[in-house]
């Protein structure tokens, strides 16, 4: 049976058996399989397992039976802050914020639901209570709201920018200031239309930044956003010539991430400040590195150490 499947916008520019995987919810070694025999392909593209899949793109399955499972629930998801109006998790990577056409990954709003954590009814179908998104790729801090008070008013916070995000990044070389402010547009690309980029007919993005530790090769930061254009953070640095660590979808140098074992973005929403909707109070809660991220840092602290010491030899 062949069935034709859009490429769902969360796995776009992830290798092809990883988007295979989460999108038929088998392994990553069945999906290789599948692509490997010609059971699982691009229309109009040839592409092998370890390919990006694009924006826009279709899938093609030639499979005996479609898989239906449940979503499955991120049972390590942290819930860091909780009260009668919203709750604050930390996001691992690879949990979606909601369920998405082709997604069969764990979802914020789904493991949170089957948790037994009530929800607003609040908002489009399969989004309730959700007013700020992270990406799959991104970890960190997001807010959903579990009153209808709570949705309109952080809603409204976040859309006038009243709320304060601040993410960490490691950004590929060393950055000539010690903070600054990035101001340009975003919208996508035009030559690779699954990616965005610094264009004038985007919409305004600011990104605010602050260094806290430099390695030579690599530079530890801080980082506030007024606005929330999909990709910024990795946009905006990509576009002063010092893409994220780990982000070759924006330039970043893969040699580097493999030897400081990451597969992803160095990319974490660290800090959440708001106003709470119901009592006003100003309200603040603070994540940590995960594993992976946490162990790439102390690697490049380890590397720059190093060099340190042979350059005073």
């Amino acid at each position: 049976m062949s069935r034709l499947v859009p490429a769902p916008d969360a796995l776009v520019g992830s290798r092809f058996d990883v988007a295979v995987s989460k999108m038929l919810g088998i392994s990553r070694a069945k999906a290789a399989d599948l692509i490997e025999s010609g059971q699982a392909r691009v229309l109009d593209r040839a592409i092998a397992k370890s390919g990006t899949l694009l924006y826009g793109e279709t899938v093609e399955f030639d499979i005996a039976e479609e898989r239906h499972e449940p979503e499955p629930v991120c049972l390590d998801m942290a819930i860091v802050y909780e009260d009668d109006d919203v709750v604050v998790v930390d996001k691992p990577v690879g949990v979606a914020a909601h369920a998405s056409a082709g997604w069969t990954g764990p979802t914020v709003l789904g493991s949170l639901l089957k948790r037994g954590v009530r929800i607003t009814s609040y908002g489009a179908p399969g989004r309730q209570g959700i007013v700020s998104r992270l990406d799959v790729g991104t970890s960190g801090l997001m807010l959903v709201c579990k009153s209808e008070l709570a949705y309109k008013e952080m809603r409204r916070q976040f859309s006038e920018h009243e709320v304060v995000k601040t993410y960490h990044a490691m950004v590929q070389g060393n950055l000539k200031e010690d903070k600054a402010t990035i101001e340009a547009p975003i919208g996508r690309a035009k030559v690779s239309d699954f990616r965005f980029c610094v264009t004038p007919s985007g919409k305004p993005a600011v990104t605010h930044w602050d260094v806290l530790d430099r390695f030579g090769e690599a530079t530890l930061v801080s980082v506030n956003l007024e606005t929330g254009r999909t990709h910024q953070i990795r946009v905006h640095f990509s576009s002063i010539g010092h893409p994220l660590v780990g982000d070759p979808m924006y330039g970043a140098n893969p040699v580097l991430a493999g030897e400081l074992g990451l597969d992803r973005q160095w990319l974490h929403a660290m800090k959440l400040e708001f106003r709470h909707p119901r009592t006003h109070l100003w309200t603040s809660v603070e994540s940590h590195y995960p594993a992976d991220l946490a162990h790439a840092l102390e690697l490049m602290r380890a590397r720059h150490a190093s060099t340190g010491l042979e350059a005073a030899d």
